[in-house]
């Protein structure tokens, strides 16, 4: 869990360091086809067998693939690393938290919308449209885990998430191939794109496979409500982006409501 969580940041800011030659989107297009190889080789998904039923979500999941990598690296471009994966984390905690009933998670609820609240309180430096990328890839995020649910019980193993990462890798190949033909990049901004396919989809996807084996979904949801500290560390080490106070306070806020909410539900 430790390297998924690590691994992810760092590809993601290694990733940035490309922004200036290909752009968020040439960087989402190298990542998607190194997360799509990846996934390829370990689903082997048996296309001509997918049902009408079974590829409707397997579409939805790629368009949510595409969408999620360039609204975070084009928020990571626009307001940073930290802030950037703090937003985006509101997906999955609002999923842990929609339909409960519990005054306990209501509290979480409102404790994570206040660190959003104090996130994007207006000042001159706020850059709205980056934040709102940022809660867009949240949604995306949301979307991806439901539609991963309904894909898990209508295909087995991993085939339908394989399906649509090669989906969604197509998609990206008109960019990739578009940025390399006019703008020239350098094989310095090529490695990093590749570094953050492996890095940030690849060496994630294969931990978080072995390590969902060996321990409790709630602990794995808890372990990943600190990859916005992750992101903040790594983006103040790697690319100098340093957060105020009211910053970590905010992500405190959310990684605590993520935390007091898993801790705090029975175990059927």
């Amino acid at each position: 869990m430790l390297a998924s969580g690590l691994s992810t940041q760092f590809g993601a800011a290694i990733g940035s360091l490309a922004f200036a030659v290909l752009g968020p989107a040439g960087v989402v297009a190298v990542r998607q086809c190194v997360a799509a190889a990846v996934l390829l080789a370990v689903g082997r998904p048996r296309l001509l067998s997918f049902t009408r039923q079974q590829w409707g979500p397997v579409l939805l999941l790629a368009a949510v693939f595409g969408a999620v990598n360039l609204s975070l690296y084009t928020a990571i471009d626009r307001i940073g690393l930290g802030l950037a994966v703090t937003l985006e984390f509101l997906g999955p905690l609002t999923i842990a938290l929609a339909g409960s009933r519990r005054r306990v998670d209501l509290g979480c609820g409102v404790l994570a919308t206040a660190g959003v609240v104090v996130l994007m309180r207006p000042r001159p430096s706020a850059d709205y449209f980056g934040m709102g990328l940022a809660l867009f890839a949240a949604a995306c995020w949301a979307a991806y885990i439901l539609l991963n649910r309904s894909i898990g019980q209508r295909i087995p193993g991993a085939q339908g998430t394989a399906a649509a990462a090669g989906l969604s890798a197509l998609v990206y190949l008109p960019i990739g191939a578009d940025v390399v033909v006019h703008q020239h990049p350098s094989a310095g901004a090529i490695g990093a794109a590749v570094a953050a396919g492996i890095l940030a989809s690849a060496l994630p996807f294969l931990a978080d496979l072995f390590a969902l084996r060996r321990v409790l979904p709630e602990a794995f949801g808890l372990f990943m409500s600190v990859n916005p500290v992750f992101a903040a560390a790594v983006g103040a080490l790697l690319l100098g982006q340093k957060l105020d106070a009211a910053a970590w306070s905010s992500i405190a806020a959310i990684i605590a409501a993520n935390t007091v909410s898993i801790l705090t539900k029975q175990r059927p």
